[in-house]
This record gives C-alpha cells, sequence and structure tokens, in this order.
C-alpha cells in the first residue's frame, strides 16, 4: 500500500492535471478510434510508426498553444487576429466550423450506431438523444464538472491494451513498425496516414487547449497572465509541460494499442476495410468474446460525450473571440447567448450527418483526414503568434520548442502534399 507520503504526492500530481489530460483523452475520440481501427486492419504493424513520430510532434503544438492562453490570457482566435489580417483569422474560423461540425455529427452518429450494436435498434433515435444530452449538458453543467466523471468511461479504451496481451504477436514485426517507417506510396495508404496525422494533431484540440488554460486564470483569482506576472511563469509552465505531456501520451498509447490489437485480429484474419461498427469492434473480442459490442460501445459513447464539448467549444470559442463575444463553458446560455448560439448551431448541423447515408465509420474516417488537411494553415498561424514578441513578450517560445512546432508544421504540410498528388 502507498504511504501517506506517496497518496499526497499521487494527489498532488492529480490536481495538476487539467486542459492537457483532457485534450488528450479527447484526442481519442469515435474519429480516433475509426482511424485507428482503419490503419491497424489495413497496414497491420506497417503504420506504428505514425504514432510514435507524431507524439513530439503534436506535444509540441499542444505546448505551444496553451502557452498561448497562459502568457497572453487570450483564447486563440483573438490573438490571431491581433498578428493577423481579419479576413485571414475569418477563414481559418470558418474552416474550424466546418471541419468541427463534420467531425461533432460522425462523433455523434457513430454513438447510435454503436448503442445500435448493443439494443439491436433505434441507431438515429440514439444519435439525437447523445446529441441532446451534450448540448444540454455544456448549457446547463459546468464541462469540468460531468467531465470528471467521463474520464473513467474513457478508460474502457483500455480494453484496447488488454486485448495485445490476449493474442499471438509476432513483437519483432511490432517493433519494426514502431521504429522503421514502412511507406507504400499509394492513394490508399497516404490518405489513412494523412488520417492518423489529423485525428492525432487536430485544429480543435489548438483552440480548445488554448481557451482551458485562459478560464484556468479567470477562475484563480491569484493566478494572472504571464505578461502581467511573469513571477508566476516557472510553476506556470512546469504545471502545463507535465500536463500536456502527460495527456498527449496517454492519447498515442491508446491510439498504438487500437492499431496493434486490429492488426493483430483483423488484418490477421484477412479483414483489410473496415465499413461498420460492428467490424471495429470485433477487433475486442479476444478480451470480451461475446461483449465485445458492448465494451466497444462503451468506449465510442464514453469518447464521444467528453469530445463533443470539446469540438462544439472549441468553434464557438474561435467563433466568439474573433468577434468579441463573451465566452466560456462557466457563463449561462443568457450570459453568452452569441457563444452558446455556435454550440447549438454546430450540434444540429452535425446531426444532418445522421442522415446523410454515409456510413458513420467511413464518416469519421474522412473527419480525420478534413482535420489534417486544415491543421497545416492553422498550425502556421499558431507559430507566427507563439513567436510574437508584441504577443508574448518575454516569453516567445524556446528555440527548441519553436523547432518542434515548425516541424509538426512541416510533416503534416508534407502529408497532406502528398496525400493531394495521389488523389
Amino acid at each position: 500500500m502507498l504511504s501517506f507520503r506517496g497518496r499526497l504526492r499521487s494527489v498532488v500530481l492529480f490536481e495538476q492535471l487539467g486542459p492537457g489530460l483532457v485534450t488528450g483523452a479527447a484526442d481519442d475520440d469515435p474519429s480516433g478510434i475509426a482511424t485507428y481501427s482503419q490503419a491497424g486492419a489495413q497496414s497491420g504493424f506497417g503504420l506504428l510508426w505514425t504514432l510514435v513520430l507524431t507524439y513530439p510532434l503534436m506535444a509540441a503544438i499542444q505546448l505551444l498553444s496553451a502557452h498561448i492562453g497562459r502568457v497572453t490570457g487570450c483564447g486563440l482566435a483573438r490573438n490571431m487576429g491581433e498578428v493577423m489580417p481579419r479576413w485571414g483569422v475569418t477563414i481559418l474560423v470558418a474552416l474550424l466550423f466546418v471541419a468541427n461540425t463534420i467531425n461533432l455529427g460522425a462523433d455523434v452518429a457513430a454513438m447510435g450506431e454503436a448503442s445500435q450494436l448493443v439494443v439491436g435498434w433505434g441507431a438515429h433515435i440514439f444519435t439525437v438523444v447523445f446529441a441532446l444530452l451534450s448540448l444540454l449538458l455544456q448549457m446547463f453543467i459546468p464541462y469540468r464538472r460531468y467531465a470528471r466523471f467521463l474520464k473513467w468511461l474513457t478508460l474502457v479504451l483500455f480494453a484496447y491494451v488488454a486485448v495485445i496481451f490476449m493474442v499471438h504477436l509476432d513483437w519483432t514485426a511490432v517493433a519494426k513498425g514502431l521504429v522503421w517507417p514502412q511507406i507504400q506510396f499509394s492513394k490508399d495508404v497516404t490518405t489513412t496516414v494523412v488520417a492518423i496525422f489529423g485525428t492525432t494533431i487536430s485544429p480543435y484540440l489548438f483552440f480548445w487547449q488554448t481557451a482551458q488554460e485562459v478560464e484556468e486564470v479567470d477562475q484563480d483569482p491569484k493566478a494572472k497572465p504571464l505578461v502581467d506576472a511573469p513571477r508566476q511563469a516557472t510553476k506556470a509552465f512546469a504545471r502545463i509541460r507535465l500536463d500536456t505531456l502527460l495527456g498527449m501520451a496517454i492519447s498515442n498509447v491508446v491510439g498504438l494499442a487500437i492499431m496493434i490489437s486490429t492488426a493483430a485480429t483483423l488484418h490477421a484474419a484477412g479483414k483489410l476495410n473496415i465499413q461498420t461498427a460492428s467490424d471495429a469492434a470485433k477487433a475486442l473480442e479476444p478480451i470480451a468474446g461475446k461483449f465485445a459490442f458492448l465494451l466497444f460501445s462503451l468506449g465510442i459513447i464514453g469518447t464521444g460525450l467528453l469530445a463533443i464539448p470539446v469540438l462544439a467549444g472549441s468553434a464557438a470559442y474561435a467563433v466568439g473571440e474573433s468577434r468579441g463575444w463573451k465566452c466560456g463553458l462557466d457563463n449561462k446560455p443568457w450570459e453568452a447567448v452569441g457563444f452558446y448560439a455556435v454550440i447549438a448551431a454546430a450540434t444540429v448541423i452535425g446531426l444532418v450527418i445522421d442522415y446523410s447515408g454515409l456510413d458513420p465509420i467511413k464518416a469519421l474516417f474522412w473527419s480525420a483526414v478534413i482535420n489534417g488537411v486544415i491543421a497545416v494553415p492553422m498550425m502556421v498561424s499558431i507559430m507566427f503568434v507563439a513567436s510574437h514578441r508584441r504577443q508574448m513578450g518575454k516569453f516567445t517560445a524556446s528555440p527548441t520548442l519553436a523547432a518542434f512546432g515548425w516541424l509538426s508544421t512541416a510533416v503534416m504540410a508534407a502529408a497532406t502534399i502528398a496525400m493531394l498528388v495521389m488523389l
């Protein structure tokens, strides 16, 4: 058993975790589950290296996003508006709203289909119920209050880790897949790589973590933006670094587990293309047997309920900040009408996807591709803000962090260009 001091250290450590941990958990949303499952089924262990590569890159861009919020006390869209032309910010915000709405709609449709796997009926009904439930929770209950409980439901995703130890694995092939890029320059593979990058390094996560750092400052009477209180920088940056590195690590470990388990089950069985939620759920059969659908559904629903507010909220923060509106999920709907109107619009428009005839699993995959494409201009904008002395004062991005940020941008751009050439 842990000693009292050990338990105390654990509590103190947990209390330091916030925006980064939630952002990492939201990164493994239904779109991520679908994309990683498709990658494992399609390429076996051949694309594991993508998640090894993306970890330092996504950690760098999320650290930069968090620094912007903590240093300036303002959201990402507002900071962009102060260093970029207004029309440029408007285009970026519009792209984010479109991508988030598609992603949100695909997530909620997948939640409905996952529910149907268990009860045998009502995919459309469950889709509407989950959308309305999420909207009501965002409007009337502070996100951080119920996110605390939803995080426990996302632990279901660690069932994929258990699968790894339940099936026979060629560990030499796994190790090779992790460290030796096996790149096939084909349309399907390059599109899958962009989807992996897009679901791992997603634009909505940039805006969300920046906004949450701003709210952390607003809710702590002792905290101030670092440009006004530079003495708080050492402690604040240490907390952000721990929070973000751990949150992104958890996100990528789960992603690797999903890819390895689907490679060892679906790919090994010759199931190279996931068409439905039922196909994806079968990866859990070695550990869950006939309860695989239930376990898969719990994972999809838990991550969906955690991610939908992040998708809708990040779009609302971006639109609201660019227009000078009052923003924040801790406000009541009547206190931030425009902000919540964007959340409601994104949710309602997203529901259209459920009636589009497009299979939710395919919609999830292609929403990841869209995120990968629009991430490039978003990341360029972040780098401009993080390096802008008027915005960041003496807290501009360090040479190391800036190098990783630009490298992340270049990798994402190269993958997108390769995909477009193949298409």
